[in-house]
């Protein structure tokens, strides 16, 4: 054997000896997936169903005035307004001229009830989670503005807060922020197939 190949087998040799086997290296070097709980992954399944029903819902009981919060009378499919109730009753808070002049309005109608019902299908069928976790956020956001959970009386009357910060307009928040969060867990099969999509895949903030 050659003084060269002695060096090379040398060194080679030396730098095996140096390196750790593969069960003590650093586990930075293992991709795994998560851990996903099974009570945790049943938790967030009940989570987004459940805010994709309470959205879906409000849109089916205002368009068709289905009795619960919204007459025959009043539904979107007989003249109704879904936004002037609640709106035109915002008269606390720093923004109730804004939100009392937009109450009725034919567009602010149509964009709160697109809001409603793709929130409530995206979450229910779960597909485009984090879209419709950023959209379920916001209108919550606003609905906790217009009403203005601080004031203690509304309008002359107890506003029928018990809080002055939380509500469920608040716990609703946070829950979009967990179920967008954590999109991948318990997406169901239609959610796995959108996953799957080229566009979703490179841009992960359409999951």
């Amino acid at each position: 054997m050659s003084v060269t190949h002695q060096v090379l087998d040398y060194s080679t040799t030396r730098e095996s000896a140096t390196q750790p086997p593969p069960s003590l290296r650093p586990l930075e070097q293992k991709v795994e997936d998560p851990v996903r709980p099974l009570w945790a992954v049943i938790g967030l399944v009940g989570l987004r169903l459940a805010l994709g029903f309470e959205f879906l819902w409000a849109f089916l009981d205002k368009t068709f005035g289905l009795g619960y919060s919204t007459s025959s009378a009043q539904a979107w499919i007989n003249g109704g307004s879904p936004t002037k109730g609640f709106l035109s009753g915002a008269n606390v808070g720093p923004f109730q001229g804004i939100f009392r002049s937009l109450a009725g309005v034919p567009g602010m109608d149509w964009l709160f009830m697109a809001g409603l019902l793709g929130v409530g299908l995206a979450f229910i069928l779960g597909v485009a989670i984090r879209p419709a976790a950023v959209s379920g956020a916001l209108m919550l956001a606003l609905m906790w503005a217009a009403v203005w959970v601080p004031a203690k009386v509304a309008g002359g009357q107890p506003s029928g807060s018990t809080n002055p910060i939380v509500d469920e307009h608040i716990v609703g928040i946070f829950g979009f922020i967990v179920v967008g969060a954590l999109a991948s867990w318990g997406a169901g099969y239609l959610g796995r197939k959108w996953s799957s999509l080229r566009i979703v895949k490179s841009h992960s903030w359409l999951r």
